[in-house]
């Protein structure tokens, strides 16, 4: 499908040469917007994170991709071809949180190439102009490129796998190995991903069903799945990753997630939509709606937890920026494409700018920092024997990664026991760890929480700190008498290193914290 846009064609013929430097203009200022974002979102990492950098690294140390080098395994990650992906940084000595989201952000450029390109092709300059300013002017995007989480490059290989589709709906030569290719990596990304590749997948193999090398090559890609998903389950004991198990399944939320996206992406669902009211642009329609409800369909029925900043419908904002702009460029009259565009990209510059967690998030990578980060590296800097580093912490992802010690899970996402409907307190008092980690909303424990009845798991235990992250935040550190003074000594210090260069004295969740902190960043 290739939409001759109303706005190129009303002013005459254009050259070929005047085409082709609008579009390299074009490219080139979304690209300056581009690299401007992920720099405002640089110092952001998501504490989840950590999860799957716990599992690379000890990939990469040879004890295989597990949570605890001993114990029962247990997979509490879900996106397993980037575990192994931050497995080859760590086994090349490289910072994990740098090296995932210099990956990120060359799949961000990627995908805004993709989006300049086949919007050109296919919508003209509108399309270009739509498919590439929608993305780039969506600001979750760049908390989703440096979080360190495999979100942007999973919504960078949906992208390609629906630009091959519409090639292949209009007959174009697509490579025999890459949409199976693409539907390995999407499913190994996330397992979700297969659904998403579908469509795709399923147009390619009926426009090139008589040819050998498409069967070959599609044999061959579900060779590979099944033993991928028949080693995982072997390997860990179960058919899905843990968080299916954990955290999925709550309909009243998906809901919930399903009406909140809705109006997040509604100029870009109305656009994209739009190409089903049109023969020529019909099939193309089909096939990018279908890509975004299977992307979507698990989320709808589930409602994920910890979406912050719509990390979930990032999935599939590419596709539906594409969809935009091809929407935007049939609409067949200059004044109305210009109209729409404007709506689609002014909506998602707005929707994203006034999210309601932006200010959290905006301020979350010194939060992070200075409390779980710090505490992590001052366990692992404490003169505590190897058998006696243990710790059971609720917020699994840089205390137990940096300090490297055996990790109790107490949600359950990385704990055999608990997710299989052990009781946390039961846990903890029988494996009796060196030391726990309490969140807080006060520097004062709660009765409970997360399952744990936290007096009774702190008797015997002296606190030896309570870090403030955040407002209403706290990490609260409680150890064995024997080993307290080394944990004090160790995390009081690490805190107090890091307090100085992430945003000192000031904990408010605002966004005039993250501009007063880029504001301090630029030169003079």
């Amino acid at each position: 499908m290739t939409i001759t846009s109303t706005s190129e064609a009303a002013g005459g013929v254009e050259t070929a040469r005047p085409r082709r430097r609008a579009l390299v203009l074009t490219g080139v200022g979304l690209l300056v917007l581009f690299l401007a974002g992920a720099w405002s979102a640089w110092f952001f990492t998501i504490d989840d994170a950590f999860i799957s950098f716990r599992y690379a690294a000890n990939l990469a140390a040879g004890h295989g991709p597990v949570w605890n080098v001993t114990g029962p395994r247990v997979e509490g990650f879900t996106d397993f071809s980037w575990v192994l992906w931050s497995g080859l940084g760590s086994w090349l000595g490289l910072a994990l949180p740098l090296f995932t989201k210099m990956t990120s952000l060359v799949f961000g450029v990627l995908t805004l190439l993709m989006l300049v390109t086949t919007g050109h092709l296919r919508g003209g300059l509108a399309g270009a102009l739509v498919s590439g300013g929608a993305y780039v002017v969506f600001l979750p995007t760049y908390f989703h490129i440096t979080s360190g989480l495999e979100t942007a490059v999973f919504a960078a290989v949906l992208l390609r796998a629906a630009v091959l589709g519409l090639r292949a709906l209009d007959g174009e030569r697509v490579h025999p190995w890459e949409p199976p290719l693409l539907l390995l990596v999407l499913g190994t990304l996330r397992p979700d991903g297969v659904l998403a590749a579908l469509p795709t997948v399923a147009v390619w193999l009926w426009t090139t069903r008589r040819s050998r090398a498409t069967w070959w090559w599609t044999a061959g890609a579900a060779v590979v799945g099944a033993g991928y998903f028949g080693w995982r389950w072997q390997y860990y004991g179960q058919f899905l990753p843990n968080t299916f198990y954990v955290k999925f399944g709550d309909l009243a939320s998906g809901r919930k997630w399903t009406e909140h996206t809705f109006w997040l992406l509604l100029p870009l669902l109305v656009l994209t939509l739009s190409l089903l009211l049109r023969r020529a642009t019909r099939a193309a329609g089909g096939l990018l709606v279908a890509t975004v409800v299977l992307t979507y369909v698990t989320y709808a029925v589930s409602g994920p937890t910890m979406d912050y900043l719509d990390r979930f419908a990032d999935h599939g904002v590419p596709v539906l920026c594409l969809g935009a702009g091809l929407g935007a460029a049939a609409l067949g009259g200059r004044w109305l494409t210009a109209l729409t565009g404007v709506v689609a990209v002014g909506w998602s510059a707005v929707a994203g700018a006034t999210a309601p967690d932006l200010g959290t998030i905006a301020n979350y990578g010194p939060d992070l920092q200075r409390a779980h980060v710090a505490i992590g590296k001052g366990l692992g800097a404490a003169d505590v024997p190897e058998r006696q580093r243990t710790l059971a912490v609720g917020d699994a992802g840089a205390i137990p990664y940096y300090s490297g010690w055996q990790a109790i899970d107490y949600i359950g996402l990385n704990d055999a026991q608990i997710s299989r409907g052990a009781d946390p307190t039961e846990v903890i008092l029988k494996a009796r760890p060196t030391v726990l980690i309490i969140t807080s909303g006060a520097p004062q424990i709660p009765e409970s929480r997360y399952g744990v009845r936290n007096r009774e798991v702190t008797a015997g235990y002296q606190e030896v700190a309570a870090v403030r992250m955040r407002a209403d935040y706290f990490q609260t550190v409680w150890v064995l008498p024997e080993w307290a003074d080394t944990v004090r000594d160790h995390v009081n210090a690490a805190v107090a290193e890091a307090a100085p260069s992430n945003d000192p004295g000031r904990y408010e969740l605002t966004v005039d914290r993250w501009l007063d902190r880029l504001r301090s960043q630029l030169p003079g």
